[in-house]
């Protein structure tokens, strides 16, 4: 007979092993899925697995996919590690696509490319704003922010809609509900030719560079932890938890925002009602399988970005609908979410004696 035995103190080992033996879980139940849909399960797996990184241009569509989600995983991080759950990265990567988007307009022919760091400083500044209203109804109410967050991100699609639809519609569109493609020159640098990836990838490994500097290499970042996690312990310390709180949600929004900013003006160029793909609560799977640990997240960022070229390609070559993408991440939170237990508890073998209840 097996049991669940309480660990003393949590394993550091099954705390990064429990992400690969849910991914191999993972694996293996998607597998079972493309034989139940009358699929070759090696053939299904490739795609999801080898297809997006057998050739160059593939690797660029994995770091055009891979760059948000790092961005926006990076700064939930930070909330998280905090004991804050900010589950509305959507609606704060929205708003600062809106944002940046509204400077991107203003642009004309005859704009500086320094229009392209207004830009992406017009997205962070929006994911921001939008996070501190959760931080101002949590500090000044204390709202839940799992809830105010999670709400907004629908007020930011509506804002969203209401732009493209209304006052930003292009008027030589055809009457789609998109903006005007941008400018050129308010567009995000490509990093190479023939290539969709731009700088915004060069800008999401530097950024898991100075967070990990940042939590793991100065007071400041030891204080956003204690302060989150141990109000208490971190008054008595002279941390602030109120800092703590604002810090978090403003950090998140920004690389939410400048996620953001660096989608609309890069491989989209344009506003459209379509710019919220998910890539908010995706960050969150990557956060957690990445430990909230960067380097983890990176890792994790390029795992989930394979997971959403798999699932185009799925639908493309074998017939089997797009929702798959979010199956996967499905699976993979789950079994990450029970072999998380391994980190917590070991399984003991124990003896039942007959006649003994």
């Amino acid at each position: 007979m097996l049991r669940l035995e309480l660990r003393p103190t949590p394993s550091r080992a099954w705390a990064w092993a429990s992400p690969v033996l849910a991914l191999a879980i993972t694996v293996a139940l998607g597998a079972l899925l493309f034989s139940l849909l009358g699929k070759d399960p090696v053939k299904g797996l490739l795609v999801f697995f080898w297809e997006p990184i057998k050739s160059s241009y593939a690797l660029g569509e994995l770091g055009v996919k891979a760059t948000p989600l790092l961005l926006i995983a990076l700064g939930l991080a930070v909330c998280f590690r905090s004991n804050i759950w900010n589950i509305g990265a959507e609606g704060q990567y929205v708003i600062g696509a809106i944002f940046a988007g509204g400077v991107a307009l203003m642009a004309g022919k005859e704009t500086g490319r320094w229009i392209v760091l207004a830009v992406l400083i017009a997205g962070a500044v929006g994911g921001m704003l939008w996070a501190a209203i959760v931080a101002f109804l949590r500090d000044r109410f204390n709202a839940g922010e799992i809830l105010v967050s999670l709400m907004l991100v629908y007020v930011a699609i509506q804002v969203l809609n209401y732009l493209v639809f209304g006052p930003w519609k292009d008027p030589m569109g055809y009457n789609f509900p998109q903006t005007r493609t941008f400018e050129a020159v308010a567009r995000i640098p490509k990093l190479m030719a023939g290539s969709r990836v731009n700088i915004g990838a060069l800008i999401a490994l530097a950024g898991a560079a100075l967070l990990w500097l940042y939590l793991f290499r100065t007071r400041a970042g030891y204080a956003l932890q204690v302060g989150g996690v141990a109000p208490a312990a971190a008054r008595y310390a002279g941390f602030s938890s109120r800092s703590a709180l604002w810090t978090a949600l403003l950090m998140s929004g920004a690389t939410a925002g400048l996620a953001g900013a660096l989608e609309v003006a890069g491989p989209v160029g344009q506003l459209t009602p379509y710019v919220p793909v998910g890539y908010g609560f995706a960050a969150i799977i990557v956060a957690f399988v990445g430990r909230l640990h960067p380097l983890g997240m990176v890792l994790a960022a390029i795992l989930m970005s394979m997971f959403y070229i798999g699932g185009e390609l799925a639908q493309s070559r074998l017939g089997l609908p797009k929702s798959l993408t979010d199956v996967f991440q499905g699976l993979l939170l789950f079994s990450l979410m029970a072999c998380d237990t391994l980190v917590n508890y070991r399984i003991r073998r124990i003896s039942v004696l007959k006649g003994v209840r």
